[in-house]
């Protein structure tokens, strides 16, 4: 099937960086895409050619309608309406909007797997998001923590994290306890300085409705009415992260974020995040989410970096230890391995 697409102004966002986008496009879904003068010329099997048509006449709805997603945004729009053939660009759109209402820049899902990451916050208590560096288990943890916040779901928010040295020694560090603990809480600041106007983060901070805090300081609490979220989870202890996850009070969501390659502990074994998902798995009301290096949204170099040391990974496991060494091999979880929430 052929079919030609008239080209209307201010389309040519849609084609991406150097035409990404309609490269994207053809290889997701087999189809030849022709850019002429005059319009663009679609080839390829009836079902696919549709998809391509339907993408182009959403990209002009929501033009009309005054959204205009920038290029790496539309991009990532794009792979899941590819990936998905139930999607469309609209509605990736809308769902995008609710939920950013309040928030200085768009909520969107960039992948498969993120989509099922925010979707699985939003339908589940206890979440847990778990893969690689860069592929925005902890930025789109704040963003719905945000979002909750914003449309009175919750009443407050609390970001922890475990205060574990990443193979340096930071030494004594000056000024007050805050002051100490800051450093390893900097980039859940970023993220919300990034999706809030810095004096809002300043107020709510100032009336503890955002709550930053190291991981020492949740024994002993219980957290009512609240969006909780522990980054690099891969750093408790076992007996640590059972006291976190045992913090739950009424109407409250956690989200739990970790890489199990990144384990700082001096024993690995001793991971309170596998250990979790050893335990926890099936559990009725938890969620376990699982990113890949094709989810990573930093730099594209990230991605290969990623990609290289997975591949090194098989060489190093081959190396025999030396006696009394530890084993810092940790199990890691299969692809995909998103499980199901039982019914309830």
């Amino acid at each position: 099937m052929k079919i030609a697409l008239e080209i209307t102004p201010n389309l040519e966002p849609l084609f991406g960086t150097r035409d990404e986008n309609l490269r994207l496009m053809e290889d997701s879904l087999g189809v030849r895409i022709d850019l002429r003068s005059d319009a663009v010329h679609v080839e390829g099997p009836e079902e696919s050619v549709a998809r391509v048509r339907r993408i182009f006449q959403d990209f002009e709805a929501l033009r009309r309608q005054g959204v205009n997603p920038h290029n790496g945004e539309l991009n990532g729009m794009l792979r899941l309406v590819v990936a998905d053939a139930a999607t469309t660009l609209r509605a990736v759109a809308e769902a995008g909007k609710q939920r950013s209402a309040g928030i200085k820049r768009t909520v969107q899902p960039r992948s498969l797997n993120q989509r099922k990451y925010v979707e699985a916050i939003e339908q589940h208590d206890m979440v847990f998001g778990v893969g690689p560096a860069g592929t925005g288990k902890t930025y789109l943890a704040v963003a719905m923590a945000v979002a909750a916040i914003n449309s009175k779901k919750v009443s407050r928010i609390v970001l922890v994290r475990p205060a574990v040295e990443a193979g340096e020694r930071l030494g004594f560090l000056p000024g007050t306890l805050q002051e100490k603990v800051d450093p390893y809480l900097r980039p859940l600041y970023d993220a919300l300085y990034d999706l809030l106007e810095p004096e809002r983060v300043d107020k709510m901070l100032e009336k503890n409705a955002i709550e930053v805090a190291p991981l020492a300081f949740m024994r002993g609490r219980t957290l009512n009415d609240a969006f909780i979220i522990m980054d690099e989870a891969q750093n408790t202890t076992i007996e640590q992260m059972k006291m976190f996850l045992t913090r739950m009070g009424n109407n409250s969501k956690a989200v739990i974020t970790g890489d199990i390659t990144q384990i700082d502990l001096p024993n690995p074994r001793k991971s309170g995040l596998i250990d979790a998902i050893n335990i926890l798995d099936g559990v009725e009301g938890i969620r376990f989410c699982q990113f890949e290096e094709g989810d990573v949204v930093r730099h594209a170099l990230v991605q290969r970096i990623v990609r290289a040391y997975e591949s090194a990974k098989p060489q190093q496991q081959e190396l025999p230890l030396d006696d009394g060494a530890i084993d810092v091999n940790v199990p890691v979880i299969e692809a995909n391995a998103i499980h199901p929430a039982k019914p309830q």
